[in-house]
């Protein structure tokens, strides 16, 4: 059965890579992204199957104008990928409270405004697919990231939430966790670095930094791979909570998960004795 996909940050990377496959297993896209022209140049122009569409997901107003065009033109949206996003790099003694705030519009808010327009047409509907795309920076913190890190976790805590709340309607939600892929992530025109310096930090801030710029192009990951799991997952009865894309996000998390099962254990006598002696 033919679906219709409403896809943020589709002008290009892993959006315009799960577009592309969307369409080639003959489904309607809703592709949304700041610039329509760029999703044209990318994706192509208006068709049967495609529907560009501009949007800042920071712009709640816009997420709802751009749902109504997808509702008017297609009659429903079955499959949501949140997936506009960037990284704001730099330790978070050099960050400002301006910084977070930009982060979490695009990468936490972002998803929110357009969740809100998108969720009472599946709800209604008793029908929908929710994929919010989230990061190997969602499962564990890394040194230079704990802005972008802790934005992709509060994603995650929100979409585990949303899909308990959902679920009695049919609507599924699953937390997509890519390592490192090649898309335009560690480029300039999606990264962004704190422009506060601490001299502190010179040495390993120049290590970090170097090493996020040689490890662009070189990321084990196919996007294209990826966007054919999504397009899979879609029409899964029963789609994971958590998919993890790639075999180092999947050690990552299995590694993370070994530690969490010692310390659990090491200090569980201490954390079971904070109970209360109360009485039934």
């Amino acid at each position: 059965m033919q679906k219709t996909w409403f896809i943020t940050g589709a002008s290009r990377g892993l959006g315009a890579q799960i577009a592309r496959a969307a369409i080639w297993a003959g489904d309607r896209v809703v592709a949304a992204g700041r610039q329509r022209r760029a999703i044209i140049d990318g994706l192509g122009p208006d068709s049967d199957q495609l529907l560009p569409v501009e949007l800042d997901v920071t712009v709640a107003d816009q997420a709802r104008a751009a749902v109504d065009a997808a509702v008017s033109r297609f009659g429903a949206i079955d499959v949501l990928v949140n997936n506009a996003g960037y990284g704001h790099l730099g330790f978070f003694e050099e960050t400002t409270i301006r910084d977070a705030q930009a982060q979490f519009a695009t990468n936490l808010f972002g998803v929110f405004n357009v969740t809100w327009a998108v969720l009472p047409i599946m709800r209604s509907a008793r029908n929908g697919r929710i994929f919010n795309i989230s990061s190997l920076g969602g499962v564990l913190g890394a040194e230079l990231a704990s802005l972008y890190c802790a934005s992709k976790f509060a994603l995650e805590g929100f979409s585990e939430s949303l899909s308990k709340e959902v679920a009695p309607f049919g609507l599924f939600v699953t937390i997509v966790e890519p390592g490192p892929f090649r898309t335009e992530f560690l480029t300039p025109e999606s990264l962004r670095f704190a422009d506060k310096v601490v001299t502190d930090y010179d040495d390993r801030r120049a290590q970090l930094r170097t090493f996020f710029e040689r490890r662009n192009g070189q990321q084990p990951g196919d996007p294209a791979k990826l966007a054919g799991a999504i397009v899979h997952l879609a029409s899964e009865a029963k789609p994971p909570m958590r998919f993890l894309a790639g075999s180092i996000a999947a050690d990552a998390a299995d590694a993370k998960l070994a530690v969490m099962r010692a310390e659990l254990g090491s200090w569980r006598q201490l954390s079971v004795s904070t109970d209360g002696n109360y009485s039934a």
